[in-house]
């Protein structure tokens, strides 16, 4: 009769883990998603913040059209790559952001535009907004590897893949990206 009892106990043990295990990685999964929201909110905003920055650049440096145009495009793409994964987004994030330096850069050579209290409180929003889009990249990434780590790990690795859990991707500009927002944007007239 003791060996039953014993068998059942293991039994009921392991059944004990592995749902233990599930709902750590259902968690994992919970913390990674509003991680994304999080990203996804102020991109949103700053998406937003850029038409009014560029209109308020236009009426300054009209001749600067390439610039304006090249502003513009990359924000369409951006909110285009929104619904294509981190991945897309990080690549298309990352141009915006490199056309927005070299809208700064361009600003730098109009002392009126500079001086403009609208430009500069829409520089300071948009400032502000990519100090949050840093620390909430940082917040997914670290959710996605605490989850791609529990996802890999074993036990859970089996439990995961019986269950449909898979790998997410971090939040990346990309190499390209990265290494053009490294280069100061040059301004020629």
């Amino acid at each position: 009769m003791l060996p039953i009892y014993i068998a059942l106990g293991v039994v009921a043990l392991i059944i004990l883990s592995a749902i233990l295990i599930y709902n750590g990685l259902v968690s994992k999964r919970q913390t990674v998603n509003e991680a994304f929201s999080g990203i996804d909110i102020q991109l949103k905003l700053r998406r937003e913040l850029v038409p009014n920055l560029v209109e308020t650049v236009k009426g300054y440096a009209a001749h600067e059209k390439s610039t304006l145009d090249a502003v513009i495009s990359a924000r369409n793409a951006a909110t285009a790559a929104s619904t294509q994964g981190p991945a897309a987004m990080g690549a298309a994030e990352g141009v915006l952001g490199g056309t927005l330096g070299r809208l700064f850069a361009l600003a730098e050579s109009y002392p009126d535009l500079k001086a403009n209290t609208n430009f500069l409180q829409l520089q300071t929003e948009l400032s502000s907004i990519e100090d949050k889009v840093a620390a909430s990249r940082r917040f997914y990434n670290s959710a996605v590897n605490d989850f791609n780590t529990a996802v890999e790990q074993f036990p859970a690795s089996i439990i995961a893949g019986a269950t449909g859990f898979t790998k997410r991707e971090m939040f990346d500009v990309g190499e390209s990206e990265r290494a053009s927002l490294n280069v100061a944007p040059s301004v020629k007239f």
